[in-house]
């Protein structure tokens, strides 16, 4: 025999103070629902008003450094002169130092291929939805998967002696560890990072790769692609 459902009917207006299925409005009333406890914001007028405010504050600041920096604009373009080193522009500069390293098919078609492959496919997988920390469940398992996996990469770079990437990606799998130890009293730090999940983890390290990667092939690559110093004057 089933359970007799819960349906009731009141004369009230307000149904998050009087949780019933019926509810008859009267003519006086209207049916809402009267809530304090919801934190957003409308999108009209408060949040284009604030991305507009952004823009225009952005602007500002562009025009500034414009007025008081010049560009680092070259010559024309002259098209029997190649300049040496032909760099690309900035965002595709880290592409550019993975050149230097990996085969070219490696390089500018596998990594790009597997990262558009990743970005399509983890949609799809149900990754830390509560956005928990990435030791609360199955610690000891997790902590064998990094070791493996900071084990086999590390193997690959330095048979290719990608160190630009190979130190940064050991500084995260040591923070990772380090998130990881148990100790009596953590510090705040160390509880910090062990709150944080897998996607922090993964996002980390793809900026910081981005970031060095960008930095060596903007400031510190010359003629020839060289490894120069940027105040050398040979970039």
């Amino acid at each position: 025999m089933s359970e007799p459902k819960d349906f009731v009917a009141a004369m009230d207006s307000n149904s998050r103070k009087t949780p019933v299925r019926v509810a008859f409005v009267t003519r006086r009333t209207s049916p809402h629902v009267k809530a304090h406890d919801d934190d957003t914001v409308m999108t009209f007028p408060e949040g284009l008003f604030r991305a507009a405010v952004a823009v225009e504050v952005l602007a500002l600041i562009l025009v500034a450094i414009a007025l008081l920096w010049d560009a680092p604009l070259e010559g024309l373009a002259d098209p029997t002169v190649t300049p040496n080193p032909a760099k690309a522009p900035w965002y595709f500069l880290g592409l550019q130092e993975l050149l230097h390293y990996f085969p070219p098919v490696v390089a500018g078609v596998l990594i790009p291929t597997l990262v558009i492959l990743g970005l399509i496919v983890i949609p799809y997988f149900k990754i830390n939805i509560e956005a928990e920390g990435l030791w609360t469940r199955n610690r000891t398992q997790r902590l064998r998967i990094l070791a493996v996996v900071t084990a086999v990469f590390a193997v690959f770079l330095a048979v290719f002696h990608v160190y630009a990437v190979l130190i940064p990606t050991l500084l995260i799998a040591a923070s990772m560890f380090f998130s990881a130890r148990s100790t009596p009293s953590p510090g705040r730090f160390q509880v910090w990072l062990a709150s944080k999940p897998l996607s922090f983890w993964i996002m980390s390290w793809f900026l910081v790769q981005a970031a060095i990667l960008t930095l060596i092939g903007t400031f510190f690559r010359g003629p020839g692609w060289s490894l120069v110093m940027p105040w050398s004057g040979q970039i």
